[in-house]
């Protein structure tokens, strides 16, 4: 599989944010290991490696297998979002060799969290892996039907019914200049699509190569295999929504979350319930009533909730565009699932999203090809 030019990051400190929780170090050094997700198998000497998300950490777990001692930061289930680090994660942060992050942008408290731990190794931007050009265009056409999207609503007439409806959004109503849609040009959530996928682990396999280059073969190989992989997960996943005529592959999700995904498949973006690439912004009434409008005006069939969100205002919305919520089995987008869960490896949750999406459609998908399952 052809994947992206790796450009080199070098070694660079990201800036200064100062953590309060800095003084707590000295009280983590008696923890018997940091919080978060992964841990790999690495013996003692191994590169000691940290990555912020759940599927940096399963991405550096593989191309580092036992050449590596590994901590992941975020939790299953956790979103960079909104992570504080503990003084757990800021000891083992002080005390690695390499710290891998996604960039773009992503990653809000790893200034912070690098000035606190002192942090003086490499870091790997995972992003440095992929077309961030490409990125940036994908990412300002999305945004750019959005905002046809509304003003084609801003010129439409509006009836949602008695008086009460109307106010059922009242908790969430806020002055539409208040929304803070602040952000770089290219939407952080790359790993979405098993292309990018692969332009990342190739970059954190070249990185780990350059720190520790005795195991740089042994990295490069490991990667190999997994570019296999994501190349076969891919054309699976083009194959299942080919199946499902172009005008009814459309979707609403929690938040920004998909927009790789959906690209690379020919998926419709009709809106999100958080008007926003982060899972902890909230919505105006105006954004809800355009939402609304643009499910009936495109025929969604479905909301689908991202696993590190709550459900309810997306059930609110879905009572009122008449459709319905897919929360019990979420989509895995900010954060892999749980252990044992079928979605705690990134091939695990990328062909879970898949399955949910086209049965929500209507569609029964293929089962995963055998070289793809555990």
């Amino acid at each position: 599989m052809t994947t992206p030019h790796r450009s080199t990051a070098g070694r660079r400190l990201l800036g200064a944010g100062g953590l309060a929780i800095a003084a707590a170090l000295t009280l983590a050094s008696c923890a018997s290991s940091p919080s978060g997700g992964a841990e790999g198998s690495g013996g003692e000497g191994s590169l000691a490696v940290v990555a912020t998300t759940t599927q940096l950490a399963d991405f550096a777990a593989i191309v580092g297998g036992d050449d590596i001692e590994l901590t992941g930061l975020l939790p299953a289930g956790g979103s960079a979002h909104h992570f504080d680090p503990t003084p757990a994660d800021l000891l083992a942060l002080g005390q690695a060799d390499v710290l891998i992050v996604n960039g773009v942008e992503l990653e809000t408290f790893i200034d912070g969290a690098i000035e606190a731990s002192g942090f003086d190794g490499e870091i790997i931007t995972a992003a440095d892996g992929i077309d961030l050009a490409e990125a940036e265009v994908i990412t300002a056409e999305a945004e750019g039907a959005e905002a046809h999207d509304h003003e084609d609503h801003d010129h439409a007439d509006h009836d949602h019914g008695d008086a009460d409806e109307e106010h059922a959004h009242d908790d969430h109503a806020h002055d539409d200049d208040a929304h803070d849609h602040d952000h770089g040009p290219v939407n952080p959530h790359i790993w979405t699509s098993p292309r990018n996928a692969s332009g990342m682990v190739e970059e954190i396999a070249v990185g780990l190569g350059e720190v520790d280059p005795e195991h740089a073969d042994d990295y490069a190989q490991r990667a190999e295999a997994y570019f296999q992989q994501l190349g076969e997960l891919d054309t699976w996943i083009a194959a299942q929504f080919e199946r499902v005529p172009a005008e009814e592959r459309v979707l609403v999700s929690g938040h920004d979350s998909l927009r790789y995904y959906l690209h690379d498949y020919g998926i419709t973006f009709a809106g999100s319930i958080l008007p926003s690439f982060e899972d902890n912004a909230e919505p105006s009434a105006a954004d809800i009533d355009e939402l609304v409008d643009a499910i009936r005006e495109h025929g969604v069939k479905a909301v689908f909730v991202e696993s590190s969100m709550s459900p309810k205002l997306a059930e609110t919305i879905a009572k009122e565009a008449g459709i319905e919520v897919i929360d019990a089995d979420a989509l895995y987008a900010d954060s892999l699932g749980v252990e044992g869960s079928g979605a705690d490896t990134y091939i695990g949750a990328t062909a879970h999203n898949t399955r949910v999406i086209l049965e929500a459609w209507g569609a029964t998908p293929d089962p995963l090809p055998g070289t793809l399952l555990e």
